[in-house]
């Protein structure tokens, strides 16, 4: 019986510090650059309304908040870029972008400036505070949530 214990106390040992060592692994193959890679990519599909991308780079369990309050699942996030309802981004840049890594996370913050055209075609520009948080889901970083607060 003692033995059955111990054998069974150092099967507990070893499986706990094989899935310590499994996340290190995420935490030191996950890095800024990459994080900050994603964040570009899906800014390219915002302007590009590219179906692909926009995809590829949210989460299913995407909460989208606007800083007007509204939030959004993935599939309303997705039809309003894809269908340029109310805005089409012509140019987006990002500015004082930090990026904090929190093992398979990463939270996100940045100054969102984009040259936008109406449904009619009428210039306009939005300048808007943006926080994300982003997770790593089977080797790719994707968006699980975004809030933006007005400045």
């Amino acid at each position: 019986m003692k033995r059955i214990l111990i054998l069974l106390f150092i099967t507990v040992l070893v499986c706990c510090c094989g899935n310590q060592s499994q996340q290190q692994n995420v935490s030191s193959s996950a890095t800024e650059a990459d994080v900050a890679a994603a964040v570009d990519r899906l800014m390219k599909g915002f302007v590009s309304a590219d179906e692909n991308i926009l995809k590829l780079l949210t989460a299913e369990e995407l909460m989208y908040g606007h800083s007007s309050g509204k939030v959004q699942n993935k599939a309303e996030f997705m039809a309003e870029i894809l269908s340029r309802d109310p805005l089409i981004y012509v140019s987006i840049e990002l500015q004082e972008q930090t990026i904090r890594m929190a093992g398979d996370a990463a939270v996100v913050r940045h100054i969102f400036t984009s040259e936008t055209k109406n449904t009619e075609g009428e210039p306009g520009s939005l300048r808007i505070g943006v926080m994300q948080v982003w997770q790593l889901q089977d080797g790719m970083w994707k968006l699980l949530a975004r809030q933006a607060y007005r400045l």
